[in-house]
């Protein structure tokens, strides 16, 4: 009986530590290395994503037709700032728009990050939406090549979204967004099944505060 409540103990003090981190601020770390749960959370699969080593770890990867996963929880929620950091890699041959994280709540408040592919390159999408206020950040003239592994951020800070490519700033933009409900996040594709992503995707995290690249993932100290 002591044995098992320890161990219960120390579960929850695992879990705990896992959703508050950073001086108490709420964060969520998701590892996009299976098809059962993700962030503790029992996902739905659609078509046939495939897990796949790399030199970090596990990770998903997408066939950029009909692959992806849907998590049935908005990291967001609740937030008034706050951090979505992603680490992925656009593979070649893939759509020229693909929607690879998208997460919303039930009244269709959302936000997303997209790819968009010009030949071997692509360049960052983001996107911002509560009711009519709406902001998208589109850095056209930074290309990278595709087939690498990088890192994307999204930062709201509670006046601007700003959004970074492996710890460097590329654009910044003023919208109006509110703490959102709960609701759900694709991993792949829209919510709605379309734009879908061809590549890998390894790492989600979100924090509920505006981190400065420092406190990224991979630390991306200037």
């Amino acid at each position: 009986m002591f044995s098992t409540f320890k161990a219960l103990s120390l579960l929850g003090m695992v879990l705990l530590s896992a959703s508050l981190d950073r001086d108490g601020e709420h964060v969520m770390d998701w590892k996009i290395d299976n098809l059962e749960r993700i962030g503790g959370h029992r996902v739905t699969v659609l078509g046939q994503p495939q897990i796949i080593t790399t030199d970090q770890g596990a990770a998903l990867l997408f066939d950029g037709v009909d692959d992806a996963v849907i998590v049935p929880a908005n990291p967001i929620a609740g937030a008034r700032s706050f951090t979505v950091e992603v680490v992925f890699r656009p593979d070649s041959g893939g759509a020229p728009e693909q929607r690879f994280l998208h997460m919303q709540s039930a009244e269709n408040r959302r936000l997303l990050i997209e790819t968009r592919v010009r030949g071997n390159d692509w360049f960052l999408d983001t996107f911002l939406k509560f009711d009519e206020s709406d902001r998208t950040l589109q850095a056209k003239e930074k290309l990278h090549p595709l087939g690498n592994w990088y890192h994307a951020a999204l930062v709201y800070d509670g006046r601007e979204m700003h959004h970074y490519v492996d710890g460097t700033r590329e654009i910044s933009g003023p919208v109006e967004f509110s703490p959102l409900g709960s609701g759900q996040t694709s991993i792949g594709c829209r919510l709605n099944q379309v734009f879908w992503f061809k590549g890998a995707i390894r790492q989600l995290r979100v924090t509920h505060a505006a981190l400065p690249p420092e406190e990224f993932l991979g630390h991306f100290g200037k």
